[in-house]
């Protein structure tokens, strides 16, 4: 299998997890790759990605022209959003926008997932904001997540969804992956009395640890969004 195959062959294999799992319905959701040329795969709007298959996956150039597709397709309409994060982040090679509903129910109920709570996502993920909200296919959406970027991988938009990026197709999804189970955590962490965050210094104990594990990626530090909320999470100092 050739490498561009086996990139198509990753993208459907993801579309199609995403619909097993729940975290897309209909046509929800869009999954893109940017190549060693600098062309981009992308799923095609109006399609369930149950029914993606690497002959229905459309090519652009980095402006998002359409290079090839099959009759019919068309790339996804938040495109604009997939070009944005490549074009502020060199080192991205792969964006998955879904709607897992663990972590969707945080962007609609407007919260940032800034806890720390779990050893493994302060490490890889750390804070996930919750970026402005956009109306869908505009500018609004690249425009309301490009200030997050030179720090964050993932994160929430605003009464929309979950955005995720990588070096490649598989990170990406990864990445997705563990912001779902995260949320899920947590809201159970609520229903059975609080969610509890590890101590500041083992928090940068932790993120000092990316290294080690050869973690890629940006993250944020330790950041918090907005003011403590004691109905969902309470902090523990030192």
């Amino acid at each position: 299998m050739n490498h561009l195959s086996e990139i198509k062959e990753q993208i459907c294999d993801v579309c199609h997890k995403m619909w097993q799992l729940g975290w897309v319905a209909a046509n929800d959701g869009n999954v893109t790759a940017r190549l060693e040329d600098g062309t981009i795969l992308a799923t095609p709007t109006g399609m369930s990605k149950s029914f993606i298959t690497p002959e229905k996956l459309v090519r652009l150039d980095g402006a998002g022209n359409l290079l090839e597709a099959p009759e019919g397709c068309l790339p996804s309409s938040e495109i604009k959003m997939h070009l944005r994060c490549y074009e502020k982040r060199p080192d991205v090679g792969s964006v998955l926008h879904a709607h897992p509903p663990g972590a969707t129910g945080f962007a609609v109920a407007h919260k940032a997932m800034d806890m720390y709570n779990m050893i493994e996502d302060v490490a890889v993920i750390g804070a996930v904001p919750l970026t402005p909200y956009g109306t869908p296919s505009t500018p609004e959406v690249p425009d309301a997540i490009e200030p997050y970027l030179d720090e964050h991988d993932v994160m929430l938009l605003e009464n929309h969804g979950a955005l995720a990026v990588g070096q490649d197709v598989l990170t990406a999804f990864y990445r997705m992956e563990s912001l779902e189970l995260w949320a899920k955590i947590t809201i159970n962490a609520v229903i059975l009395g609080g969610s509890y965050d590890i101590s500041r210094e083992n928090i940068q104990k932790l993120i000092g640890l990316r290294s080690y594990y050869q973690v890629t990626g940006r993250h944020p530090g330790h950041k918090v969004f907005r003011p403590e909320d004691e109905t969902l999470h309470k902090k523990q100092e030192p």
